[in-house]
Parts: C-alpha cells; structure tokens; sequence
C-alpha cells in the first residue's frame, strides 16, 4: 500500500493554514461586509469573531499533535463517537473547503474581467440575474486545471505554489495598506455601524468562519510532513494562521473604511479598489491590488484544493465513500483520484457563475462551524475515555475546551436559527440540502469497511 509523499515543513504549514484562510473576499465582497455592520462593526466583527476561534486552533493543535491523520475531523471524530456521525462531520468539513474552490474559480474571472474590461463579454446565459461570461468561464476552468495539475503530480509543487502566492501577498498587501492610509481622513469612517452597534457586529461575525476557515486545514496534510519536522509546529502553525488571519482582515476593513467614504463606494465594482484609487488619485495602486488579490486567490485556492481531496481521500481510505477516491498514486504519492474528482467538481459548480458567491459564503460558514464543533467535542470526549487514543486536558485545558465547543456551536446556530438576524434564506437551505443528499447518496453506495485505516495516532 502506498504513502503519501512526506514533504512539508514548518513553513508549508503556515503557508497551508493562513493561504486557506485568506482569499479574496476583501477586495470582491467588502461592500457586503461593510453593510452588514459599519466601518466599525465590520472591524469589531472580525476581530471578535476571530479571537473566539483561538480555542478551536488550540484544541485542533492537540487533536493533530495526537492523531496526524488526513482524515482530520473524521479521524478525530471516528476515536469518539460513532461511525455516523464520524463521516456526517468529514462530509461537513468536504464541503467547507470545497465550496471555496468555485467560489475562487469565479472570482478570478470577475477580477479578469475588471483588468481588461473586454473580457466581460460574450454573454453565455443568467442565473439569479447575474450574468455568465465565456471568457470568466474559460479563466476559471484553466486556473483549475493548473491547479489540478499541481495536486496531482506532488505536494512539493503544490506547497512551493503556495509559498510564492502566500509571501507574495503579504508584500503586496503591505505596499498597498501603507500607501492608502498616509491619504487617510478620519471623516470617511462614518457610519461606524450599520445598524445597532450588537447588530451590526452579530451580522459580521455570522460570516467570519467562512473567512476565517483554513488554519485548521494544517491537519489535513499532517502525513505529509517531512520526517525531522516535529509535530510542535502543527500547534504553532494554526495559531500563527489565525493571528495573521486577524491582522489581515482587521487592517484591510480599516484601511477601506479610511481611505476614502465608504458608503457612497457600496455600489461600486471591487470598492476596496476603488477607495484606494480615490485616496490616491491615481490608477497605479489599483494594479498593486489587483496583484495582490491574484495573488491571494491562487493561495487560497490551492490551498482550500489540497484540504478538500485530502479529507476526500480519507473518507475513501477509510470506506465512508467510493474506495477508489482513496487510492495513493504509485508515482507521484498523492491522492490522485480525490484531486481529479474536486478539479473536476470545481469545473462543474463555476458553471453557476457570481450568483454563487454570498450563498457559498453563508452555507460555507455553518459547514465549518459543524466541523469546529464536532472537533472540540471529540477532543473532551477522548479526555474522559480510557485507550490509545486518551488525550490528557488539564481543567483549564478542558475549560478551553468546552468554550470552543460553545463558540462553534453558537456560530452554527446563528446562521440557522429564524430569530436572529443573517439567518439563512431559501438559497442557503437548498444548497446545504443538495450536499446533505449528495452525502447521502455517496454513504450508500460504498462498502462499508469494519474500521478506519490508514495512520491514527504518532
């Protein structure tokens, strides 16, 4: 039977969890960020809501020190409870990272589009108003096809991509950010909030697992370290993932919201773009922007691409679906059968063009908190059960624990709940409703084997 390829090192890591994490909803959606709370909501939004993640990133920390298995959340899962519930939460988790993928794929057609205006032609057919481009499509199906590629033929390739994309970025963004704030004025903040200032953040923090969802994505590649990496630097992988996260999107919320008056920019195509070329009165930094969110977005992509076959590869390894998706390629040692089939899905959900785009954010946003969720409960379930898989939590570890427990739940029920404000419309129950039956579907027609495979416990 073959492995996969031991590769990755500390770095990869870090590039893996934080290139997952970010793409390039601040420069395609910051309108919708800013209207949900305010130049100050939006701002407190991201900060609140990815400070809360921290104790999710310390317990997937010891979940992946413990068991460095592809399978991630199911692996952790399947140590706990049962087999059910085990593969309900790795279908959860599939889909958090998946759905990032065409999302991505569209995305770069939309900022192609607004690089050569010429491209937003040749119109092919509408869905939800929205129109589909031929050239956005053909853009879309060949980043994918590159990053199919990559995936397919190594990881080393895959993580040296996203090296160059993630450092690439933070460069870019550092250039652009410093430029845009020396034309700063502390009138154009206003309003702070969009609604009541609880509100206005409530709103923003609903979307923040989606945005903020990747660093747990370091535990998806955990066999694939290279063999003197040493496990620590899982743990500080995923917290320097968040913390850089919640920098990232802080600063670039602010800088929007000073550089130029961000209410009257909502309608805009790409505002972030536009706010910094009104600060600066030149199309120059429009280009740095531009970059930089390329940039980003293969980053993201990739790195969403890599943790979606990998825990499709486990789900196949393990029986919970298709065993041939969970097959290691004799040459190349990747999960070669899981990246054709994401590649190829990717391909066929971008057909829907930008409707998809806020319905993939709210739907993205439940699937991952699912997945927190179901993570942290394992790891309190495997602190009070005896056999090779106990993981030892101090009280205050355990208390950490059961706070991470509560803030996932919490970020679900948020979403879900009528009651509260940003619940989900009709669009975001049908779309989680046709992966609930495609996870159906894919359960029943595997063979279900008598226990998990593959790597459990280092």
């Amino acid at each position: 039977m073959h492995t996969l390829d031991r590769q990755l090192r500390a770095t990869d890591y870090f590039t893996l969890g934080w290139g997952t994490m970010v793409g390039v909803g601040w420069l395609v959606i910051m309108d919708d960020w800013l209207l949900r709370g305010g130049a100050l909501g939006a701002l407190l939004g991201f900060v609140i809501g990815g400070a809360l993640l921290l104790p999710i990133g310390w317990v997937y920390g010891k979940l992946v020190i413990a068991m460095p298995d592809a399978a991630g959340e199911v692996a952790y899962t399947s140590a706990a409870f049962s087999r059910p519930i085990s593969f309900a939460t790795g279908w959860m988790m599939t889909l958090a990272y998946f759905i990032v993928c065409p999302w991505e794929a569209v995305a770069v057609g939309r900022i192609a589009g607004y690089i050569i205006p010429g491209l937003d032609s040749i119109e092919l057919y509408r869905i939800a108003g929205h129109p589909v481009y031929l050239p956005h499509l053909l853009i879309g199906l060949a980043l994918t096809a590159l990053l199919t590629l990559l995936n397919y033929r190594g990881i080393r390739l895959s993580a040296t991509f996203q090296n160059w994309t993630s450092f690439g970025t933070l460069a870019l963004f550092v250039i652009f950010v410093a430029l845009g704030v020396s034309r700063r004025s502390p009138a154009n903040i206003q309003p702070l909030f969009t609604h009541t200032p609880l509100v206005s953040i409530l709103l923003v923090i609903q979307i923040v697992p989606y945005f903020m969802t990747g660093f747990e994505s370091v535990g998806k590649a955990a066999e694939e370290a290279s063999p003197d990496f040493r496990s620590q630097g899982f743990f500080r992988a995923i917290w320097m993932a968040i913390f850089i996260g919640i920098l990232f999107y802080g600063i670039i919320v602010a800088a929007v919201a000073f550089a130029a008056p961000w209410r009257q920019l909502t309608g805009e195509k790409f505002m972030t773009a536009v706010a910094f070329q009104q600060a600066l009165g030149s199309r120059w930094i429009v280009q740095i922007i531009l970059a930089a969110a390329l940039l980003s977005l293969f980053k993201c992509f990739n790195g969403n691409f890599v943790a979606a076959s990998r825990l499709l590869f486990a789900l196949g390894r393990r029986g919970m679906v298709n065993s041939r998706v969970g097959i290691v390629h004799a040459r190349y040692r990747t999960p070669a059968a899981a990246v054709l089939c994401v590649g190829l899905a990717t391909a066929v959900c971008m057909l829907l063009g930008d409707a998809i785009l806020v319905p993939i954010t709210e739907v993205g946003s439940v699937a991952c908190a699912i997945g927190w969720s179901a993570a942290c409960a394992a790891c309190l379930a495997l602190a009070r059960r005896p056999g090779p898989e106990t993981i030892i939590l101090s009280r205050v570890e355990q208390a950490v624990a059961w706070f991470g427990l509560a803030v996932g739940i919490a970020m679900a029920l948020m979403k879900v709940v009528p009651l509260i404000p940003g619940h989900f419309t009709i669009s975001e129950w049908i779309a989680l409703a046709i992966w609930i039956v495609l996870g159906v579907a894919a359960a029943s027609s595997a063979k279900w084997k008598s226990g998990p495979s593959g790597p459990r416990k280092a």
